[in-house]
């Protein structure tokens, strides 16, 4: 049974950094795309960021020049640098696998999902 993890959420000022990870038990991990998205109440599930099995990249353009995705396969880990965060920013994060190992944008085409971890951000 495939679990994902994550953890990092917090509540910080606006301005602050935070930095989210998704552990995975999936193995090879390397062969995973791994996507971040965020829900806020009221609202739909919005891409944020993805990373494909070669390490490319992918960032809705609200987070584009803020956030940084990258990935520890050593440790089966995927990494969400948040910066400059700002209220609007405040949702639940969730992180996905893509068997496939792409970097998409839509959440059908990743088959697990984790719990989400809470972000809040206030000015």
């Amino acid at each position: 049974q495939v679990q994902l993890v994550e953890s990092g959420g917090g509540s910080v000022q606006a301005g602050a950094s935070l930095r989210l990870s998704c552990t995975a038990s999936v193995r090879p991990f390397k062969d995973y795309g791994v996507g971040w998205f965020r829900q806020s109440p009221g609202k739909e599930r919005e891409f944020v960021a993805a990373i494909d099995w070669e390490t490319s990249t992918n960032y809705a353009d609200s987070v584009k020049g803020r956030f940084t995705i990258s990935r520890d396969n050593a440790k089966n880990t995927v990494f969400l640098q948040m910066t400059s965060l700002q209220p609007e920013d405040t949702a639940i994060y969730y992180c996905a696998l893509d068997h496939a190992g792409n970097y998409a944008r839509f959440s059908n085409r990743y088959q697990y999902w984790g719990q989400g971890t809470q972000v809040t951000v206030y000015s």
